[in-house]
């Protein structure tokens, strides 16, 4: 849900959501979807354990666990980890209430601290901060003293993550937990609303980590009063922190007059020109240190100017051309490879579905990384097409419209996501804006993409290939991944009306559109797993692992770029949602079509998210 929208509108857009899931299924989803909105995060067992707890006379069936989970209510937070999305748990959670009454809130209640404990004393693996989030959940929900003793323990926690910033600093692991909490008392809000001060902390905490930089003086300096002789502050590094960067932004867009005046005012010395002389080592062993001239120092002044616009200059210079990128070369030199091009159709004699291939040439350059690596691009051509679903599309939702036609420029685009090799070696790449984790998927393997990535990862990654290739590259827009992932088809999947497991690497067990099932594979698997491409040379548009795109979410596609252009809101605050596309190893088929959009946090990364890269062409590829 985005930030732009009221509370009303977000609980609106929620109840849709909601309807849409029971519609798909029976009514009895509802009540199960309504019993594990308690719980911050969701597992199998527990989404088991609350259905054969509260809904054995409901007649609730067990594979709605299963369609709960892997459905758009919720989203993966870890390795078996679920969550529901923020808006629509609060709407569950009241519709709990209305149709099952605060006794029913209480008993689910107790029954997630009797399973909080069960976990505690049989499983020594579990994740103690996962667990004690889970109580605070349950123990919020219980009464008026359990609640006041949950707000309690945020609190104390709270005090020590700031504890913890201000001894380390610009730890990140700190100010991550710091971060946490705050997230956590703000899923709580409504429940809260008697503890204001721990609210006003814990969204102030979220201003900063985001990035905010239009924060009041008084905000950064209160004290907090949670409880009686339990007090929050923001710690200090944070709080200068955030003066640094109200002082950086006031320095940017404030004029220079002073400057200019100053500038006008120096008496410049005269320019002189030095002569001198290069040399060029030779080892041919017979050079000494006594053949070279001795060394002098010389010493120089350095000025920084200042102009004006509208004050005449009598020895304006004239603007740098900026260098230009490199583009395909003679180091990397562009050819013409054979892909397999796929097409699912439906052989009208015996109503089953048969796979259909044929060859097909296409443009690609490769980009070497290191020795035996290779970043593989393939040409996509300038075209026009219609963007987002008909709505007549099978299991479409209201975000993939309206349809709208858009241009799009030529680019290359990596035929494969990026993958853990490539990610590994750009990793190494020096620092543009912040550090990469070296190694961050859990499905290992060289060949096989790389995940749990977020968005500022990816573009990070980018930001260090462009500065070690002298090319731009950079993650897709959205119309430019879905005129790439279409290839000039308009059918849901570029391989026809439906898709197989045997072409993509999904959720096997359900099928779109009548089509086949057949294996769920629960990981990754390498990026040339399959061998079919679609009409431009590009594998795995469909599964595997989801794709981050460069533009913010937005509810639909009214006002949306007709250029090809990434949609993306200057002034929009914080951590504003990022698109994905693609569909990935864990989600059913309906969600790997290609209008299928959707978005997450772009500090959020899972085992499902990756990324391909584009390099934007410098000439007509079409």
């Amino acid at each position: 849900m985005t930030d732009s929208l009221s509370l009303e509108q977000r609980q609106a857009q929620a109840a849709q959501t909601v309807r849409r899931f029971v519609r798909r299924f029976q009514p009895a989803y509802q009540a199960l979807a309504c019993h594990a909105a308690l719980p911050l995060v969701l597992t199998p067992e527990l989404i088991n354990y609350l259905r054969n707890e509260c809904l054995r006379d409901q007649e609730v069936p067990w594979v709605a666990e299963v369609d709960l989970l892997l459905s758009d209510l919720c989203q993966p937070v870890g390795y078996e980890l679920y969550a529901l999305d923020t808006d629509v748990r609060a709407y569950l959670l009241g519709e709990l209430e209305r149709q099952y009454g605060q006794g029913r809130l209480r008993q689910v209640a107790k029954l997630l601290i009797s399973y909080v404990k069960y976990l505690a004393e049989t499983n020594p693996q579990a994740n103690e901060k996962e667990l004690e989030t889970q109580q605070w959940a349950a123990m919020i929900y219980l009464d008026a003293g359990q609640r006041r003793d949950a707000v309690s323990q945020i609190a104390a926690q709270l005090q020590a993550g700031a504890t913890t910033v201000e001894r380390l600093g610009e730890d990140l692991v700190g100010q991550g937990e710091l971060a946490r909490l705050a997230e956590i008392a703000t899923k709580f809000a409504p429940q809260l609303a008697d503890y204001p001060a721990l609210l006003d902390y814990a969204s102030l905490v979220r201003e900063v980590m985001a990035g905010e930089s239009g924060i009041a003086a008084e905000r950064l300096e209160q004290t907090y009063e949670v409880l009686p002789g339990q007090n929050l502050q923001l710690p200090e590094s944070l709080v200068r922190e955030v003066r640094r960067r109200q002082t950086l932004t006031a320095t940017i867009s404030s004029p220079v007059p002073d400057a200019v005046a100053v500038a006008s005012a120096v008496v410049w010395p005269e320019l002189q020109t030095l002569e001198f002389q290069t040399g060029r080592w030779v080892e041919d062993g017979t050079a000494t240190a006594a053949d070279w001239p001795p060394l002098t120092p010389q010493t120089v002044q350095v000025a920084e100017l200042y102009f004006e616009e509208g004050i005449p200059q009598a020895t304006d210079p004239e603007p740098e051309e900026p260098e230009p990128l490199r583009v395909p070369d003679a180091d990397s030199p562009t050819d013409f490879i054979t892909v397999e091009v796929a097409t699912i159709v439906r052989d009208p004699s015996s109503d089953e579905w048969q796979v259909s291939r044929e060859l097909r040439e296409v443009e690609r350059y490769g980009e070497p990384l290191a020795e035996g690596l290779t970043l593989e691009m393939v040409a996509i051509p300038s075209g026009e097409f219609v963007m987002g679903s008909p709505e007549d599309e099978p299991e479409r939702y209201d975000r993939e419209g309206p349809q709208h036609r858009v241009k799009v420029p030529g680019f290359y685009m990596g035929r494969y996501p990026v993958t853990q090799a490539q990610w590994q070696f750009v990793a190494g790449l020096p620092r543009v804006q912040q550090n990469l984790e070296p190694d961050p998927a859990r499905f290992k393997g060289a060949n096989r993409p790389v995940e749990r990535v977020s968005w500022y990862d990816a573009v990070e990654f980018c930001a260090r290939l462009s500065a070690y290739t002298g090319r731009e590259y950079r993650l897709p827009s959205e119309a430019e991944w879905e005129y790439a992932c279409r290839a000039g088809t308009t059918t849901p999947f570029h391989f026809g009306d439906t898709i197989t497991p045997e072409l993509a690497n999904y959720d096997g067990n359900y099928s779109y559109n009548g089509g086949p099932k057949g294996e769920y594979r629960q990981a990754t698997t390498a990026v040339d797993h399959f061998g079919i491409a679609n009409n431009f040379g590009l594998c795995d548009m469909h599964g595997n692992v989801r794709e981050w795109c460069l533009d913010h979410y937005h509810n639909s596609y009214e006002g949306a770029p007709t250029d090809g252009s990434p949609w993306v809101d200057e002034e929009a605050k914080g951590d504003k949602s990022r698109v994905r596309r693609g569909g990935s190893w864990h989600f059913h088929p309906w969600y790997c079509r290609s209008a299928y959009r959707n978005y997450n946090n772009p500090r959020e990364s899972y085992n499902t998210f990756g990324f391909r890269v584009i390099c934007v062409a410098p000439r007509a590829l079409g």
